[in-house]
């Protein structure tokens, strides 16, 4: 058992995915067409590759049965990169990744949706009511349970 537990930590923590999330996703160049449609809340997870909590989350919470029936039910589910680089038009503006350092940066619409009290903490889950407006957002890790009532109140 002492031998596993290294490879354990490992594919918990180094961003190796251990399942697949079964809700339908959207990409976030269909943000436009959902709202659009404005029947249902928008779900963001906003993440990072190197996050440690994000990974975490995408691995438990975002893997839990009951959670993927209700975001698939009730809700457009996008997962988003806030340190992809290739471009997103939303409302006619156009958001870039934005560097800031040799390896560093951010996409500028993961600052305009995830930014809470002026600081871009990942994970960030962000729900846009059907209007389009930013009904709430938590930046951390959310386990099952309050995720789940987060969703609860959101519908």
């Amino acid at each position: 058992m002492k031998f596993l537990l290294p490879f354990i930590a490992t594919v918990l923590f180094c961003g190796i995915p251990l399942g697949k999330l079964q809700a339908q996703t959207y990409s976030i160049h269909q943000l436009d067409s959902l709202q659009a449609i404005g029947d249902k809340p928008i779900v963001l997870f906003i993440s990072a590759k190197w996050c440690t909590y994000c990974e975490a989350m995408k691995n438990s919470t975002l893997q839990n049965e009951e959670v993927n029936k209700m975001l698939e039910s009730r809700f457009y589910f996008i997962p988003f990169d806030g340190e992809q680089k290739e471009a997103v038009t939303v409302k006619g503006q156009t958001f870039n990744y934005i560097p800031n350092g040799k390896k560093n940066g951010v996409h500028e619409l993961a600052n305009q949706l995830g930014t809470i009290d002026g600081k871009l903490i990942y994970p960030v889950t962000t729900i846009l009511n059907p209007k389009g407006e930013i009904s709430f957002q938590y930046s951390g890790y959310l386990p099952k349970k309050a995720f789940m009532a987060v969703l609860k109140e959101a519908q």
